[in-house]
């Protein structure tokens, strides 16, 4: 590991680590002795980073050189903390770890009074019904949508039958009973909507669909838009 990634590396476990973090656990974050770590932590505070503790006592973070200053008033303090919350419930486990990792990062660039407003905030999510387990390696789909690549999916349909597909993946949406992937099948020549839980497999490509990801998209969501339309005044 290179000295800049590490020192990348020591002050993001600064930023989302319970405080005070140890030297230790910071020394095992970075993958260093602690005496190198102690040598890291005196290179950051020379960068600008205020950094409060001392060797036994542990570190705190207390001014982040590397963000810069937020203002958000109260509600939108607690708009923030609900949408992250929502996603560190709903979302796999890496877009959890993102989601935690993305308030400690906002919280490192306001000043105290509003850190503590983060941590007592008034609005809480909690789901009593966990979502329906996602598919092998969300990571794969997120980045093949990034991408915008192909993927070869394995699904299972509603009634068990298993068939195999080549589909432009668009987005994902979360819905009452987890994820689902909005995409372009190849198969059927028409946009699916696949349910995360019934993907036995999914495989990147090296076939690209860029840059008909924008189109592809705005006309499946206009086309759901416009089913959504004619159906509500049947349900009226």
């Amino acid at each position: 590991m290179s000295r800049p990634e590490r020192l990348f590396r020591l002050m993001n476990a600064l930023r989302v680590l319970p405080k005070p973090v140890t030297a230790a656990r910071l020394a095992l974050e970075t993958e260093v002795s602690e005496r190198t770590l102690y040598r890291d932590i005196d290179s950051l505070r020379a960068s600008g980073a205020l950094i409060d503790g001392a060797p036994g006592l542990g570190y705190t973070l207390t001014e982040d050189p590397a963000l810069p200053p937020q203002t958000f008033d109260r509600i939108e303090m607690e708009a923030l903390v609900v949408g992250l919350s929502d996603v560190r419930q709903r979302g796999d486990a890496q877009l959890a770890q993102a989601a935690e990792s993305a308030l400690a990062k906002i919280a490192a660039t306001m000043p105290e009074r509003l850190q503590r407003q983060i941590v007592h905030a008034t609005h809480m999510v909690y789901r009593y019904q966990a979502p329906t387990t996602v598919a092998p390696d969300m990571s794969r789909i997120r980045t093949a949508c990034w991408d915008e690549c192909a993927l070869d999916i394995c699904y299972q349909d509603a009634a068990g039958a298993i068939t195999h597909r080549r589909v432009y993946p668009l987005a994902i949406v979360y819905i009452d009973r987890g994820a689902a992937l909005l995409a372009w099948c190849c198969l059927r020549q028409e946009f699916r909507k696949f349910m995360m839980w019934r993907m036995e497999t999914a495989e990147p490509t090296d076939e690209s669909f860029r840059p008909n990801r924008v189109r592809l998209l705005r006309d499946y969501i206009s086309q759901m838009s416009k089913a959504y339309s004619e159906d509500a005044p049947r349900k009226a």
